[in-house]
């Protein structure tokens, strides 16, 4: 046997046994993909973790209901940053399995809504927090961003979520609908009642309240006109807010039928629409 023919066998056996641990490690990571996506109810370990990651999530956040902090506080938002890091990292290194878009999926992955979140979850524990108290409260606010991490781990809130992205064509259309209705109020009460409404934007809060039926009383129309236009827009805001909880609620419904009994689940959902 020659020098040459052993330098081949020596490469064959490493080109294999490169083959063999790249195989492990596309396993390995595929496992990990397997825990960290949401469970359908047969894997246990998923199943652990997202409630961990709920338990987490809720910790975190619990900080923000003081005004002041202390230690122990320090040490619960240290805990879950790493865990919130180690999270973000599993998730980006099996991008490729959830976005099934090869190497491409490592870079779009960070750019993701749900991976932003991530980052603004992340982010303001290593920010260079200076004594002004802007800064501060800016931080704080950063953080409350985790609590939607709670949508990644909760089946309820998935479906909603689903259900939106569904029906998003409706509801963008009430939505639209609803902005055109603030826009036109506002514009007939800010010139019915100029001394009432110093600028536009009080007219825009103002139309905004009545659509939704809030009314908090701290800004309202004095004249004949502007009475009758705020419960005009009364009225309109109860259908406004009726037909999106609708769509929504007949999409949710639709979603529970589909996995219980797939057939049957559009004839439901027709059976809704028709109510």
């Amino acid at each position: 046997m020659n020098v040459n023919t052993c330098i081949k066998i020596l490469l064959l056996y490493n080109i294999r046994k490169a083959k063999k641990a790249l195989g492990d490690y596309d396993a390995m990571r595929y496992k990990i993909f397997d825990i960290l996506e949401k469970d359908d109810g047969d894997n246990i370990l998923s199943r652990i973790y997202d409630y961990s990651m709920i338990f987490i999530i809720i910790m975190s956040i619990i900080p923000l209901a003081f005004k002041e902090s202390n230690a122990v506080f320090d040490v619960m938002d240290q805990i879950c940053v790493t865990v919130f890091i180690i999270d973000y990292l599993l998730r980006l290194i099996t991008a490729d399995y959830k976005l099934k878009k090869g190497i491409k999926s490592f870079f779009i992955y960070p750019i993701t809504f749900m991976a932003l979140i991530d980052l603004l979850c992340i982010l303001p524990s290593f920010s260079v927090v200076s004594s002004g108290v802007r800064v501060l409260k800016v931080l704080r606010m950063l953080r409350a961003f985790r609590a939607v991490k709670v949508i990644r781990y909760s089946r309820s809130l998935n479906i909603i979520t689903g259900v939106i992205k569904k029906q998003r064509k409706p509801l963008l259309a009430v939505c639209s609908l609803a902005i055109g209705y603030i826009f036109i109020a506002a514009l007939i009460v800010f010139n019915v009642e100029p001394d009432t409404f110093d600028s536009f934007f009080d007219a825009l809060y103002w139309a905004t309240i009545s659509l939704t039926t809030l009314g908090y009383g701290d800004i309202y129309p004095v004249s004949v006109v502007g009475r009758f236009v705020t419960m005009i827009s009364t009225l309109v805001g109860m259908a406004i807010v009726a037909l999106p909880s609708g769509i929504i609620t007949a999409g949710y419904i639709h979603e529970i039928n589909e996995k219980a009994d797939p057939e049957g689940a559009l004839d439901q959902l027709e059976g809704y629409i028709k109510l």
